[in-house]
């Protein structure tokens, strides 16, 4: 996700004032644990400075309130401050993106699937820690047009777009347009070369009017924005993965986090659909419900609570 890291470079002090209190891909054998989780003290899971990772946060630590399995949430800023805080064990649990995590331990990797990451992530990642199953639940960049448009050229994948893409102009981030997981990549993996590029803001307001208004054709906005379910626009699939896989997965600090305490962060993972987070998000930021509530909501209705 273009700029998924957005915050306040001011809460890394907060992150790292806290106070200390996997399986693999497939949710198989938990990660071997020497303590903490579900036995002893409360477990800590921090979570970035946006309204996602929040909701995130809360449906897992009241995943684990349902197995009594006392947590706590911490709001750790940046990922630069969370993995960090992460790292020496002042946190015991992050939602984490794994394709961004994977970039953040390893710049140079290329993986692009949910399996390759995670394996990736298992060789990258220091002892101490740990990922969990992978949600299907994903929050990556997409190329999103109107319903309009999709009926109009009958689109469903970014490959659909090849005969009418002269026809169009896709608009964006600035950095969009230069990125393999942009511009360069959708040319290259499936021959798509747009009429004209409009440089816009970050997945926001101006690039959501512009596609709104006819202003721009496509954009580029992040798959679980609210704005794609209030407006009723189409994310368009991508099965040669332009964009890496950004599977909602939790990052643990192996020794705080039991088997038990495992179980139930899985049992989220294999539940959680990218659905979901739209349907979260579009509650938080259009009704203006509250993250625990919205949190608890889900969980009852997945049958979690």
């Amino acid at each position: 996700m273009l700029g998924k890291t957005r915050g306040a470079a001011l809460l890394l002090a907060a992150a790292l004032a806290l106070t200390a209190c996997g399986s693999d891909d497939k949710g198989g054998d938990p990660l071997k644990s020497s303590g903490g989780g579900g036995g002893g003290g409360s477990l800590v899971i921090g979570t970035a400075d946006f309204p996602e990772s929040q909701v995130l946060g809360e449906v897992y630590k009241q995943a684990l309130d349902a197995k009594g399995i006392k947590s706590e949430t911490k709001v750790a800023g940046t990922r630069e401050a969370y993995y960090k805080a992460i790292s020496s064990g002042q946190l015991s649990v992050v939602p984490e993106y794994n394709g961004n995590l994977l970039l953040h331990v390893d710049p140079k990797a290329t993986a692009t699937t949910t399996d390759q990451v995670n394996e990736a992530l298992k060789t990258k990642l220091p002892a101490a820690l740990g990922v969990l199953a992978s949600a299907q639940a994903e929050d990556k960049d997409s190329v999103v047009v109107t319903q309009a448009t999709a009926d109009k050229y009958k689109l469903k994948t970014i490959a659909d777009l090849k005969p009418v893409a002269g026809q169009l102009t896709i608009g964006g981030p600035s950095e969009f347009k230069t990125r393999v997981s942009g511009l360069v990549g959708i040319k290259d993996k499936y021959g798509v070369e747009f009429k004209e590029f409009k440089s816009l803001d970050t997945a926001g307001p101006i690039t959501v009017a512009r596609l709104k208004q006819g202003g721009v054709q496509a954009a580029n906005l992040f798959s679980t924005d609210a704005a794609i379910t209030r407006n009723k626009f189409v994310a368009l699939e991508d099965p040669k993965f332009v964009f890496p896989a950004q599977n909602v997965t939790p990052l643990i600090y192996k020794a705080k986090v039991d088997a038990k305490a495992q179980e139930a962060l899985n049992a989220v993972s294999a539940k959680l659909t990218t659905q979901d987070l739209l349907d979260m998000n579009t509650k938080m930021s259009v009704d203006k419900a509250d993250a625990k509530d919205v949190a608890g909501d889900w969980l009852k209705k997945a049958g979690l609570a």
